[in-house]
């Protein structure tokens, strides 16, 4: 496949090549760097049946929530 070049939006996001992604058959991908370089992998998350309602990096930049927040999401997600 030939080399792409990406450039970032202003909210420093990339897209990966259609083609590239609907190689690895997954959306989720391991970001890393090492020296000077990105290194992306594909990751397929195990198939457990659980769903993820919250995320302290995605959700609260890196903090978490008080007791009584959590619950209010695990109440909200049982009506979704």
């Amino acid at each position: 496949m030939p080399t792409k070049i990406a450039k970032c939006t202003v909210k420093g996001q990339i897209t990966l090549p259609k083609q590239w992604r609907d190689l690895f058959k997954t959306d989720s991908f391991v970001v890393d760097f090492d020296d000077k370089q990105l290194i992306i992998r594909p990751f397929q998350m195990p198939d457990s049946g659980e769903e993820i309602i919250f995320d302290a990096e995605r959700d609260n930049g890196g903090q978490g929530i008080p007791l009584e927040e959590m619950i209010g999401l695990l109440k909200n997600s049982r009506h979704e």
